[in-house]
């Protein structure tokens, strides 16, 4: 019988990017966006920038947020992303315009291959839509597209898409109906 040998891990071709930069990153992701001293967003969003984030305008980021890599992220126009809210991304994120990612959401573009005795990395990129709301302690898993108006409500998993205009429930989540705006 094949067991799980952790000892025997590697992420093979991965490339995380320049150590320097990532030391660097990991400074200011942790003292100045994962902070609970309130940061000016144009700040914070200066920040993301410089390091390689693409941003469209109007960025609301509440406190204590956690972006593995500003590399790998792409943000539309008018988004909020609530306090909490960890983009684990080991590979790309594209969040499209008029996004909301709820407080304590986790968009995971990364796992493991627990069918292979090393575990290696499985990887995956998140979409989210145009005008998607990301509930509460929401989870969003690698190669997951939200598509337009789709909401993932609080404390469920996205283990695949979400079909426009729908509201999905439970872990994982399937379409218990569809989402209507009022004006």
């Amino acid at each position: 019988m094949v067991t799980t040998k952790l000892n025997t891990f590697s992420i093979g071709n991965y490339y995380h990017g320049n150590k320097l930069k990532i030391l660097l990153w990991s400074l200011i992701n942790y003292f100045i966006l994962n902070s609970s001293i309130p940061f000016p967003m144009s700040f914070k969003v200066m920040l993301l920038r410089l390091f390689g984030a693409k941003i469209g305008e109007g960025l609301i980021m509440k406190l204590k947020i956690r972006i593995k890599y500003p590399w790998r992220l792409n943000i539309g126009n008018n988004c909020w992303i609530g306090e909490s809210v960890w983009i684990d991304n080991l590979d790309e994120v594209e969040i499209m315009n008029d996004v909301c990612i709820s407080q304590g959401a986790l968009l995971l573009t990364g796992n493991h291959d627990y069918t292979i005795s090393s575990f290696p990395y499985k990887l995956g990129k998140i979409k989210l839509e145009d005008g998607v709301w990301i509930g509460a302690n929401a989870v969003v898993c690698p190669n997951v597209v939200c598509e337009t108006h789709s909401v993932l409500t609080v404390n469920s998993v996205a283990t695949k898409d979400l079909v426009a205009w729908s509201i999905n429930a439970g872990n994982p989540a399937i379409k218990i109906r569809n989402r209507v705006l009022k004006y």
